[in-house]
């Protein structure tokens, strides 16, 4: 009897039940127009979720231009994400912290990469998933960095564990800290700066407003030169104007170059005025002597600073 009623639900859903509502549900994607946005979020919550029971959905792009004047009013929020003005009604996009601080009632997302909540007002109408690239270059910069001397390569970065984590073991990195926000960041750094042997020096490299005061804190802070954000190009100390990382090794490599050629040209120039000194009190030295101390040590601390240009 169980089976006969079994085999009368199945015919009953599958002839009636599940053609009534693909027609609903095509007769709402026909008039999608018809109805406001938190309507056509929750259509399209549907479609996808009654989709993916057979396997994997993929809904493309707006792939239309946006229309500038609907929006106004963006304000970013340090460690958060961004508000905005959006048809006159305050949209919130960014990561969970700020959809908590907005007390917005959101649906934690689990899928691999940076995720981005969108809110409005206090309404969750979704998210969105951006995957993570490692940046081209990384690795190998981080391969040549070990091999001028640098000890630890440590990440702070504000997105998720998951993906930070994952990042940090693609490029063998020694540790990783996520979800920070600027403060956290700055943190982090003063222990990194309080383990310090003497002579050790500590760099940062980053790109966002919200490494500015990291970059300030940290002994050398190195910034990305078209891509990095104005705050952070005027709190750094080197600028890498093509945003290549894999020259951070090569700074450190001009670095120790051009000390060295200083420390060369002080004590040449030191010795040579010293036996001209000399040779000028027992009365050997003439004006010509004297000439090439001046003159002559400085066109040749010239010369010998040039070698920091060559092979770089």
């Amino acid at each position: 009897m169980n089976c006969v009623k079994r085999i009368a639900l199945m015919v009953i859903r599958n002839i009636l039940l599940v053609p009534f509502m693909w027609c609903k549900l095509c007769y709402y994607a026909a008039h999608v127009d018809k109805y406001p946005e938190i309507t056509r979020y929750k259509l399209l919550k549907y479609i996808v979720k009654r989709a993916n029971k057979g396997g994997n959905v993929t809904i493309e792009a707006y792939g239309k231009e946006i229309e500038r004047s609907r929006v106004s009013d963006a304000v970013e929020i340090a460690g958060h994400g961004v508000q905005i003005l959006v048809d006159g009604v305050m949209t919130y996009v960014g990561n969970e912290k700020l959809m908590k601080k907005q007390s917005i009632a959101y649906e934690p997302c689990e899928s691999a990469g940076t995720v981005v909540y969108v809110g409005q007002e206090q309404t969750f109408l979704g998210a969105l998933v951006i995957s993570d690239t490692v940046k081209q270059g990384a690795a190998e910069a981080i391969h040549k960095m070990k091999n001028v001397g640098v000890k630890k390569c440590v990440m702070l970065t504000g997105d998720r564990e998951k993906t930070a984590k994952h990042v940090a073991d693609e490029l063998k990195l020694d540790e990783v800290h996520a979800e920070l926000l600027p403060g956290d960041k700055v943190d982090e750094v003063e222990k990194l700066l309080s383990a310090q042997k003497d002579g050790e020096r500590l760099a940062f490299v980053g790109d966002g407003i919200n490494d500015a005061p990291v970059l300030t804190r940290a002994d050398i802070g190195i910034a990305m030169g078209s891509l990095g954000s104005d705050a952070a190009i005027e709190a750094a100390d080197v600028v890498l104007m093509d945003d290549d990382i894999r020259k951070i090794a090569s700074t450190v490599l001009i670095s120790r170059k051009t000390l060295r050629i200083v420390k060369q040209n002080i004590v040449f120039a030191l010795a040579v005025k010293a036996v001209v000194l000399l040779l000028g009190a027992i009365g050997v030295a003439n004006m010509w002597e004297a000439v090439f101390a001046d003159v002559g040590v400085s066109v040749l601390a010239i010369l010998n600073s040039m070698r920091v240009m060559k092979n770089h």
